[in-house]
């Protein structure tokens, strides 16, 4: 009862003026709970009105005229950004003094991440989707007819220009796939310390793939060319050109689940593997077809195909290496 009362009870008064909070609780007993010390400082606080000063702002630079607040929207724009050391010939208010706080982890890079790498796989698409709509005939006759050779064949296919631009487009993408294709598999593998950027990375692979299917046909057409008939080199040169844009379709799928799927890079290469072995046995079949079929020499195919498939891949694979050497950056 006694501590319902000392609670209760009036503000005390002190010579004219309220008790301060740390006196109001130190006339309550021990024992008092939270909210009597909390009623006896409400009680014994007095909040009265804040009068604010209508004095004009005294406190400024040295030189200015009393009297003036930042509050005047007459005043020049320097006057806000004017300091005591404003005159000083070592003040550089333009320069970055540092940053506030402490700089995170970077998100790592990802290919769904690259607007540039997505817009060019989603463009490769649409062009390609479009132009397979337009020329989806000639793709049933070329695969049609490349397990034997009928009378047309023999005589020599015409094609027409857009069916011609659609596989050198095919060629084109090809290179590129492949070419993001290497750059991910050696990024993984050896790092990301390149000498100059990954879009640059990317069309270096990309030039070196166009210049190695441009080396590879050339044999191609001056082998054909010294053993061989006209006829037989043009047959060769189509079905080249056919395999190559084959070759850039089936790589499409793997390269999307690379970028959008996170799948491993170990996946990739082995499927990559795969298709570049499936490529390869469909050009030995051609090239026995076209060239040795009559013939019935089964060892001059062997070395024919050594000769302008194996060893320009294995020398084309040497020089990757020997560029992304040059490439990235040597400790």
């Amino acid at each position: 009862m006694k501590q319902a009362e000392s609670t209760t009870q009036q503000p005390v008064v002190h010579h004219g003026y309220y008790l301060t909070p740390a006196q109001a609780i130190s006339r309550l007993p021990k024992d008092a709970t939270p909210a009597q010390q909390d009623s006896a400082v409400q009680r014994h606080a007095k909040i009265s009105e804040i009068h604010w000063s209508e004095m004009p702002d005294t406190l400024h630079m040295p030189g200015h005229v009393k009297g003036k607040t930042t509050k005047d929207s007459d005043l020049p724009l320097h006057y806000y950004k004017e300091s005591f050391f404003s005159g000083d010939s070592l003040l550089h208010p333009e320069l970055k003094g540092g940053r506030q706080g402490v700089a995170g982890d970077p998100v790592p890079y990802t290919i769904a991440g690259d607007n540039f790498i997505t817009s060019l796989l989603l463009g490769c698409f649409i062009i390609a989707m479009f132009t397979m709509a337009r020329t989806h005939s000639f793709i049933v006759r070329q695969v049609k007819s490349f397990y034997y050779l009928s009378e047309v064949h023999a005589k020599g296919q015409t094609e027409t220009s857009a069916e011609v631009w659609f596989q050198l487009f095919m060629v084109l993408q090809t290179c590129l796939l492949f070419s993001i294709v290497c750059f991910f598999y050696v990024r993984d593998k050896i790092g990301d310390s390149f000498i100059i950027s990954q879009y640059q990375i990317v069309f270096v692979f990309a030039g070196m793939f166009i210049a190695f299917f441009l080396c590879r046909a050339f044999l191609y057409w001056l082998t054909g060319w010294v053993f061989y008939n006209k006829k037989k080199n043009i047959q060769w040169q189509k079905s080249f050109l056919f395999l190559t844009s084959a070759e850039g379709t089936l790589m499409f799928p793997i390269v999307m689940l690379l970028a959008y799927f996170n799948l491993s890079i170990q996946s990739v290469f082995v499927y990559t593997l795969l298709i570049v072995l499936f490529i390869k046995i469909l050009s030995f079949y051609r090239l026995y077809v076209i060239f040795f079929r009559r013939n019935g020499i089964f060892l001059q195919i062997i070395l024919y195909f050594c000769a302008l498939e194996i060893v320009p891949l294995c020398v084309f694979w040497g020089l990757l290496l020997v560029v992304n050497n040059y490439l990235k950056v040597n400790f």
